[in-house]
């Protein structure tokens, strides 16, 4: 089964292993929510398209209802699965990440632009380490009393754990290269 599945659509099978039922859209809100952090969100017509998928597969139920006088669409999952995740997780290698860092690759070739444009794209970069630590710390808070060993969300609180330590080190990996690129300082830049 895991070949004629994409990594995207076990995702959303892990999205839907917290007991309860999701629309399309909502399953888009806790990508959005949790994905983005370490993975690619996926977009809403990648999002239903894997779940016709998934549904052909017998891997997530559909279930139709009115909901203010418009029908709507809720999706579960399976035993089938249930067993699919845990076949994918259990048989296929987790695999070294791949690492797209659109900064470090700016930053290999800094020597083809002004150094204070360099300078300024690290300090820009730093914004959004904070700003990405604040969201990614928000969520963290939300998952505290549901994470402790044996509830529901001792798993992504791991995860997120795990990203809020990465942001700490590319900020500290940015002020380095600020340094050794020999920044004056935020006042300078802006």
């Amino acid at each position: 089964m895991s070949q004629d599945l994409p990594v995207t659509a076990y995702a959303i099978l892990g999205l839907l292993t917290f007991g309860d039922e999701l629309t399309g859209y909502e399953i888009k809100q806790r990508a959005d929510m949790t994905l983005r952090f370490y993975w690619v969100s996926p977009a809403t017509s990648q999002i239903y398209t894997e779940l016709r998928r998934l549904a052909d597969h017998g891997l997530v139920r559909a279930d139709a209802h009115a909901d203010g006088g418009r029908e709507v669409t809720s999706y579960a999952i399976t035993d089938a699965g249930q067993e699919a995740l845990r076949t994918w997780m259990a048989e296929t290698p987790a695999g070294f990440p791949v690492l797209k860092h659109p900064v470090l690759l700016r930053l290999l070739v800094g020597h083809a632009s002004e150094p204070a444009r360099t300078r300024q794209m690290l300090h820009d970069y730093l914004v959004e380490l904070d700003q990405a630590l604040a969201d990614l710390g928000g969520v963290r808070e939300s998952l505290r009393g549901a994470d402790s060993e044996g509830e529901p969300f001792r798993f992504p609180a791991l995860v997120a754990d795990w990203g809020l330590d990465y942001f700490a080190a590319e900020a500290v990996h940015t002020q380095r290269a600020l340094a050794s690129l020999g920044d004056p300082g935020p006042s300078a830049t802006a």
